[in-house]
């Protein structure tokens, strides 16, 4: 698919859903989920690696090892199967490196031209350093809801980014 340099972008394969796992359970990446207990983060963890299946996830790796994952979440009823929320993320040691960035564009480059999709959207909180490169990568915010989740006591909103393809 396409490469930084050092990384490779793949499809997801069912085996790298114990690197998501560990990443998700970092408190570092935790933050930035709606995800905190293990038994939450087994089941994202499952339902991510699950749509690997249609070859809708790339999972980015060095070395063959995954450093990285992006999931387009395929809607299942024809009268929104135009668009999808997708999730993404890269192991806090591999950060600001190109790989989400490389990740995020695959994704868009699969939702258009192979799924036909026309929009994608994603769900960030508030202060999440990603946001940044969804406005790079052509994202706009279209919603926003405040006190989403509460983070150590304090509020976080959750905005919803969306791309048109």
């Amino acid at each position: 698919m396409s490469q930084t340099d050092e990384a490779d972008i793949r499809y997801t394969y069912l085996t790298d859903a114990p690197y998501l796992r560990d990443w998700l359970l970092m408190e570092e990446v935790q933050r930035w989920f709606p995800v905190s207990q293990e038994k939450e983060i087994d089941d994202a963890a499952q339902c991510w690696v699950g749509f690997s299946r249609y070859n809708s996830s790339l999972t980015a790796t060095i070395d063959n090892v995954p450093c990285g994952m992006g999931t387009l979440f395929l809607m299942p009823y024809k009268k929104v199967a135009h668009h999808c929320l997708f999730k993404l993320v890269v192991e806090p040691k591999h950060q600001r490196r190109g790989i989400g960035r490389a990740l995020l564009r695959n994704l868009k480059h699969l939702a258009k031209n192979h799924f036909r999709l026309e929009l994608m959207h994603i769900e960030v909180f508030e202060g999440n350093p990603f946001i940044h490169l969804l406005e790079e990568l052509d994202f706009h915010e279209f919603a926003r809801q405040e006190k989403f989740v509460k983070d150590g006591g304090r509020y976080l909103s959750r905005i919803l980014y969306q791309s048109y393809l």
